[in-house]
């Protein structure tokens, strides 16, 4: 079977308000900057989905090609790729992640 990654994840980018692509899930971040990410999300209290690179490694690179990022976590809000721990830390702490998803009606 010949397997689009590429069509797969814009799907799923595309169909989710709110996306986190991580080590691990929201209840067991699997490394520290998927952690950090998770825990911003919950102190935004808005849902969001996760998405485990671990478990399949065509996702796991598929999603650096897609985003042309070298790193995981990667956070997606409203088909938009928003960035990684640093800038999602960032963005928190200035307000301005809020207000992104508060902009994109979610």
């Amino acid at each position: 079977m010949n397997r689009s990654i590429h069509a797969e994840l814009d799907a799923e980018i595309k169909a989710t308000p709110i996306v986190l692509f991580m080590k691990g899930d929201a209840e067991m971040p699997q490394c520290g900057f998927s952690a950090v990410v998770v825990q911003i999300l919950k102190l935004l209290n808005k849902p969001f989905k996760t998405v485990n690179v671990l478990l399949d490694t065509e996702i796991r690179q598929g999603i650096k090609d897609y985003s042309n990022w070298p790193t995981i976590p990667q956070l997606y809000v409203a088909g938009e790729f928003v960035g990684g721990c640093d800038i999602v830390r960032e963005m928190y702490q200035t307000g301005e992640l809020r207000q992104l998803i508060e902009d994109k009606g979610l």
